[in-house]
């Protein structure tokens, strides 16, 4: 069974949630006045909300980490590891992601027992962060030196706030990153977060790699449009459209979260 299906056995096409970590001690935006215990207090609430809702897992994120680096310290992957033991679900899947650092989110993962994480693993990229080349074997690698053998891997072969260097298309990458990389699941995101691909790219990426191996909407899965990726999707990770307004960055709303899930389920 691929890991995925172990990971959601029961789920035909699971919304994954994003728990998004407000900044972390050393960046720019952190609150120094609530401290490390004010993290965990507004992470723990937002799941709260989001398991009430109903959905099928929690991705916990430090989304508050602006601007990113593609190098954490040893005190983010720490703080993130803290945060998330004291916050994750007890009665469903969850899993972690670094901006963008794959090596912190395997280490946050290993620490707290996390089901998947989500990251781009290979290929070569300019990005607001510069230039970006991720490292794909080292990652399994230490997956399997850790004992890991289980941990999902969700790879985001668009990643927001970058571009591929190269010729190759979504869809290319798609299977190259399937059947080179050996991931698990591939993720498709639009330009930044809270933003829609173009629909005709979830259905090429989907045409293109073996149906066992899961796509997922990555961002801009909204309650008034996630229809229609549905019909190509195998699921979908959100966020941005479950906070007030519809903005990334505000507090998680419940009202949103509860009609996002009722879009989606009747879908």
């Amino acid at each position: 069974m691929s890991r995925f299906k172990t990971i959601f056995p029961n789920v035909n096409k699971p919304l994954i949630a994003m728990a998004h970590v407000p900044p972390l001690p050393g960046t720019p935006l952190f609150n120094a006045s609530k401290g490390v215990q004010g993290l965990i207090d507004h992470v723990k609430r937002e799941t709260e909300l989001l398991l009430e809702a109903g959905f099928d897992a929690i991705l916990f994120c430090n989304e508050g980490d602006r601007p990113y680096q593609l190098h954490a310290g040893l005190e983010a992957s720490a703080i993130m590891a803290r945060v998330v033991t004291e916050c994750k679900p007890s009665d469903r899947p969850y899993g972690v992601d670094f901006l963008w650092d794959a090596q912190c989110a395997l280490a946050i993962a290993v620490a707290t027992d996390a089901y998947f994480i989500r990251e781009v693993i290979n290929g070569t990229w300019e990005s607001d962060m510069g230039p970006w080349s991720p490292d794909a074997a080292k990652l399994l690698r230490d997956r399997r030196a850790f004992g890991r053998e289980n941990l999902g891997i969700f790879a985001n072969i668009t990643p927001e706030f970058a571009s591929n260097i190269g010729t190759r298309s979504a869809a290319q990458m798609a299977k190259s990153t399937v059947v080179s990389s050996l991931a698990d699941v591939i993720l498709v995101s639009g330009p930044m977060a809270g933003s829609e691909p173009d629909v005709r790219t979830v259905s090429d990426v989907r045409d293109a790699v073996p149906r066992d191996i899961p796509v997922l909407l990555n961002t801009g899965a909204k309650a008034g449009t996630i229809a229609k990726y549905l019909k190509h999707a195998n699921g979908c990770i959100v966020g941005s459209d479950l906070k007030r307004d519809g903005y990334t960055w505000n507090e998680v709303e419940p009202e949103r979260a509860k009609r996002f899930i009722d879009a989606a389920r009747s879908a």
